[in-house]
């Protein structure tokens, strides 16, 4: 039987449960209640993979030490009606705590857009995770790259098609 958005082990209504416990309580005191051993978010921007719930709470634990006034607000969430959620979102916070995937805080601010797609497992736990948002504009926002259109992006632009034709000889 599909569930509906109003049955609370609908996808949608589990990953809102998530989001909230996650990001809104910053509760990751039990991180088997959202994840098992076998789970695995594949945080694409990132080049990482992240298997189980010690690994998990950590990588989030890192981000809040990194960026401690990270906010994520739901955008919107649809649901396939059994156990696959997409959640799109909007996070923001500021780098400056502690570095977070390498990258030394700086205070700037950050402001992303992405999706979630989540597939839950027969208990209402997280079975995979695969993150999608703009790497790039990441690192344009934190300094590690040009500021889209600034004269140093064009810049780099012409040098690397400069670089492409010479290659192509």
């Amino acid at each position: 039987m599909a569930s509906t958005a109003a049955d609370p082990q609908a996808p949608s209504q589990l990953a809102r449960s998530v989001f909230h416990r996650i990001f809104d309580e910053r509760d990751l005191s039990d991180p088997s209640a959202f994840w098992t051993e076998d789970s695995v978010d594949h945080f694409l921007a990132a080049g990482r993979t992240v298997r189980g719930p010690a690994a998990l709470a950590a990588w989030f634990t890192d981000l809040f030490a990194a960026a401690p006034d990270w906010q994520m607000e739901i955008e919107n969430i649809v649901d396939d009606g059994d156990r696959q959620a997409v959640i799109q979102w909007r996070g923001t916070g500021t780098l400056t705590g502690a570095p977070f995937l390498g990258i030394a805080p700086n205070g700037r601010r950050i402001e992303i857009r992405g999706v979630d797609v989540m597939r839950f497992d027969a208990g209402g736990r997280i079975a995979s995770n695969t993150v999608y948002y703009d790497g790039a504009e990441f690192a344009r926002q934190l300094g590690m790259l040009p500021r889209r259109d600034s004269r140093l992006d064009r810049l780099s632009l012409a040098a690397f098609n400069a670089v492409s034709r010479l290659r192509r000889r």
